[in-house]
């Protein structure tokens, strides 16, 4: 078929499927013609290699402004369909030039693809008022994002990264139906333009497994149950893609990695069992990632017959090795996750070809696969665009685009095909990194080593302190307060750029943020907020914004990668030892709290996180970078305690993010981050009251680590995941710090009323103290508009007015 005009792809407008080719390519247009040429042309070649996933927003986060275009009502269904189309189309003919044999589909996904998954299954909660039939952009992004009737599904932290998935909301009644063709078009998408791809679809097993049950189900409801009703759905769509002429199919099943239990197991096993016949005549590529795979896990797995090969992340799976060298199963392949889906540093070429050779010798050369260690969505997408970046620093990185050609140049150096010179550049590069004077401060290496002997605690009890605090402090019952960031609009984007280029003076740029620091701050006053915060208009990043005052981190301008639907982030590189040459956030917090008698709070981010969202150094462990950064926080706590500020919040968002999936290495983690932690906060007054904060996580599980960070008050999320996390505190769990879990969502635009803002503060108070318990937001407030923010606040403070008047009046 060489003319678009005669394919046959169209979906329902608004649908999430691929777009017919002809809305993006005519039968004259150029680009369809060079794609076709060229995707025909680089089929197959004779090196194995494969790509898990890519990033999805485009190298210059297209997807990102068409999106919130679409969602503004700026633009239509159909042009946002097409910006995805030339995005689908680029990522491919990106892979294809690469060299790359086994190439995904379907990992692309407007918002997420656990959600897009929910939507292949049907499995669309009831709020949502959907008739059947195909599932259209109003429903997908009613659940995504929640609108003005009802509010989204949960979102919560894809296993230890800083991707956020959407969780389905299951129960024995949901009636299971094939209701996206998404996989299906979109490999048909890819077919049409010459190119043969390998669809990915999200395994049956972990996509119940990162499930919940939904409100009204008991909680003891077993997930796996349902594993009868959703089989039939995936037979459907396998049959399709079987018709439409596929002949690899992936299925991710990143939750092998986890410690299951033989139920668990035995569910898997029983679910591919039940798939083989239909997959008869596929190639079938089970794909894990993100840790070692348990050896009965990898017994079971490596045992399964109608499987063709098997995807291992041999990066932070390292412990797989060794299972794959006793025993792997003859004539399947394997698929060597060598390179790094999650970090940015270039791929050491010499020491993973002889990784890949050792494996050769056990599986067979013709049966080695080589590919990346997970999606490569996790990390930032092209390094050609990065053009201020340090010369020296950038020969050390490889993002996603050069990961696709490491992966290829491996598989060219297995199969007998090295290329020399390639390899040559990149020996030099790792050579050049290790022996960088710039990398190592003795004076840093020394001060974290001497961090060892000590646990840092503060001297007096958080009963104590908070007595001492609200003596000074003098708020009322149930204070209000807001998480930190303040809408950041376009106007104060624009500031911040043209500062960052020079295009307006220092002057300048300081009486701006001034004037918007000072509007939040009479906002807040207005509303009648008790404890107050400046806004954070000056910053960018929560860690960026920290880590471009710190010595040994280096920037991108384009290095983004998503977090959550449209919301990207541009992590710092920590490429060497970490101090602070001088104060980063004194000069704005002082300013604020000159404007007001109110505490206001100085704004910080906590160590565990700014290591977390960052790419760090993999040439030292982990801990002891945390440990250098946490000095140069506790320098800053200091610093802002002298200039007068008694309110200090030291975020920790992605505490348990960081949380190893295995639980015997997690213990040995909590202890070094809440370590951490503690260190940026010893050595302050008991007056001096310090905050932490976090968010989208399951936090259920690590909660007495969480007390254990001794802070004098926690703000958690907990109104988008159906306040899961006051179940720990009925539990009996006995917490004495003060406390504010979330009262409303502000990841959606939906503005909450006075009443349901009242009826949660009402449930914490059946497990809460009300002497310490605060009333806040799930989160910050940047991404929202201050059309939403100003009414669902005031509705806030208006709650807690209420609340505090009835429990008066029952005294």
């Amino acid at each position: 078929m060489s003319h678009c005009h005669n394919l046959s792809l169209k979906p329902l407008p608004g649908s999430l499927s691929g777009v017919s080719i002809s809305i993006s390519f005519s039968k004259t247009s150029p680009l369809f013609s060079f794609l076709r040429c060229s995707f025909r042309r680089t089929r197959f070649r004779a090196m194995a290699s494969h790509v898990v996933g890519y990033p999805r927003m485009g190298p210059k986060r297209e997807l990102k402004f068409a999106l919130e275009s679409f969602w503004d009502g700026k633009s239509s269904a159909d042009e946002l369909q097409n910006v995805a189309a030339d995005l689908r189309a680029s990522i491919w003919k990106q892979m294809a030039d690469a060299g790359i044999k086994f190439i995904p589909s379907s990992t692309f996904s407007y918002y997420d693809q656990v959600l897009d998954t929910t939507a292949m299954l049907g499995a669309v909660p009831p709020r949502y008022s959907w008739n059947g039939g195909e599932i259209g952009f109003d429903v997908y992004f009613s659940m995504a994002r929640g609108n003005a009737s009802v509010p989204a599904m949960e979102m919560t932290k894809w296993f230890d990264t800083n991707y956020h998935y959407i969780v389905p909301e299951l129960g024995p009644d949901v009636n299971f139906s094939y209701a996206s063709h998404k996989a299906v078009q979109e490999y048909k998408e890819a077919k049409a333009l010459g190119m043969e791809t390998v669809p990915v679809l999200v395994g049956p097993v972990s996509y119940l497994l990162l499930s919940k049950p939904a409100k009204g189900v008991e909680k003891s409801f077993s997930l796996l149950s349902l594993i009868d009703k959703i089989i039939p759905v995936y037979k459907e769509v396998v049959a399709e893609l079987k018709a439409a002429g596929a002949t690899w199919i992936q299925f991710d099943e990143p939750t092998l990695v986890l410690d299951l239990d033989s139920h668990k197991l035995q569910a898997f096993s029983d679910a591919y069992s039940e798939l083989e016949s239909s997959l008869s005549g596929l190639n079938v590529l089970i794909e894990t990632y993100f840790a070692d795979v348990p050896a009965e896990t990898y017994k079971i797995l490596t045992s399964l017959k109608g499987v063709t090969g098997f995807g291992f992340d041999l990066i932070r799976g390292t412990k797989t090795l060794d299972l794959i060298k006793t025993e792997f199963p003859l004539g399947k392949y394997l698929f060597a996750g060598v390179v790094d889906g999650r970090n940015i540093w270039a791929n050491d070429l010499a020491s993973s070809l002889t990784t890949l050779q050792d494996l050769a010798g056990t599986v067979g050369k013709d049966k080695v696969v080589v590919s990346t260690s997970c999606s490569l969505l996790h990390t930032a997408v092209d390094l050609e665009n990065e053009t201020k970046l340090d010369q020296e620093i950038k020969s050390w990185l490889a993002f996603a685009a050069q990961k696709v050609v490491e992966v290829n140049a491996l598989a060219k150096a297995l199969s007998g095909q090295k290329d020399e010179a390639y390899f040559s550049s990149n020996a030099a590069a790792q050579a050049s990194r290790k022996s960088s004077p710039r990398v190592t401060n003795e004076a840093v290496q020394k001060a974290a080593a001497a961090l060892k002997g000590s646990d840092h605690r503060r001297a007096t009890n958080v009963s104590a302190r908070l007595d001492a605090q609200q003596k000074k402090l003098n708020l009322p019952n149930l204070p209000t307060t807001t998480i930190g960031s303040f809408p950041q609009t376009m106007d104060l984007r624009r500031v911040r750029r043209e500062f960052k280029a020079k295009k307006i003076s220092e002057d300048d740029y300081v009486k701006t943020i001034k004037e918007e620091i000072n509007n939040v701050v009479k906002l807040q006053e207005e509303l009648d907020i008790d404890v107050l915060v400046h806004g954070e208009p000056e910053r960018n990043d929560m860690v960026e914004y920290f880590g471009e005052q710190l010595s040994g981190f280096a920037f991108t301008v384009n290095g983004w990668v998503q977090s959550y639907g449209s919301r990207c982030v541009k992590p710092p590189i920590i490429y060497g030892d970490v101090s602070r040459p001088k104060a980063m956030t004194v000069f704005w917090s002082s300013m604020a709290q000159s404007m007001t008698k109110r505490p206001m709070k100085g704004m910080l981010t906590g160590p565990v996180t700014i290591l977390n969202w960052s790419f760090v150094r993999n040439d030292q462990p982990r801990f002891e970078t945390c440990y250098q950064i946490a000095l140069a926080i506790k320098d800053e706590v200091e610093d802002l305690e002298k200039a007068g500020i008694t309110v200090i919040q030291i975020d920790e968002a992605a505490l348990r993010e960081g949380l190893p999936l295995r639980k015997s290495e997690q213990d040995f983690y909590l202890k070094w981050a809440v370590h951490s932690f503690r260190i940026t906060n010893c050595g302050v007054q008991d007056t001096t009251q310090i905050h932490t904060h976090m968010c989208y996580s399951n936090f259920n599980d690590i909660i007495h680590s969480i007390i254990d960070m001794d802070a004098d008050v926690i703000t958690i999320e907990n109104s988008r995941s159906d306040e899961k996390l006051l179940s720990v505190f009925r539990e009996g769990v006995k917490y004495c710090a003060g406390i504010g879990p979330g009262v409303y969502d502000i990841h959606s635009p939906r503005i909450p009323s006075t009443e349901e803002i009242a009826d949660r503060i009402n449930k914490m108070l059946a497990v809460l103290e009300s002497n310490i318990l605060w009333v806040n937001p799930d989160c910050g407030l940047k991404t929202r508009k201050y059309s939403e923010v100003k009414p669902a606040l005031s509705n806030m403070v208006a709650a807690a007015k209420l609340l505090r008047t009835q429990l008066a009046s029952a005294k």
